[in-house]
């Protein structure tokens, strides 16, 4: 998926924040009707975090942003577009979820204690 402004971006969307943690502000926009929990964030035995690219392919299609930006570049990119999305999904009244809070509460300790650190499903 391309960044490319010849995609039609009519589609409905609900009111969208900035990405200004990057190196450039994004305008971030999302789609009317899609959730949070469509991207299906789990963590695995492992301790690694999984999700679905669709629902941040739709995002960055709507929005006319490149998708490489957050498949392609360090992981602090998607970080802070999951991060935003979830503080503003929370703002709208949605509804907390477990993998995203252990990650917040993940990186709060890193900050606090440095980095490194990374717990088991349900642990941090």
């Amino acid at each position: 998926m391309s960044g490319s402004n010849s995609h039609n971006h009519q589609a409905r969307c609900t009111p969208g924040f900035v990405l200004d943690n990057l190196m450039t502000k994004i305008q971030i926009q999302i789609p009317e009707g899609l959730s949070f929990s469509a991207l299906r964030l789990a963590r695995n035995s492992n301790g690694m975090v999984s999700f679905d690219w669709a629902p941040i392919e739709r995002i960055c299609d709507l929005s006319g942003v490149d998708v490489a930006i957050f498949r392609e570049a360090p992981e602090d990119n998607l970080a802070a577009l999951i991060g935003a999305w979830y503080r503003e999904h929370l703002a709208r009244g949605g509804e907390k979820d477990p993998v995203q809070e252990d990650l917040i509460a993940e990186a709060l300790a890193e900050n606090q204690f440095g980095g490194g650190l990374s717990h088991s499903p349900g642990r941090a």
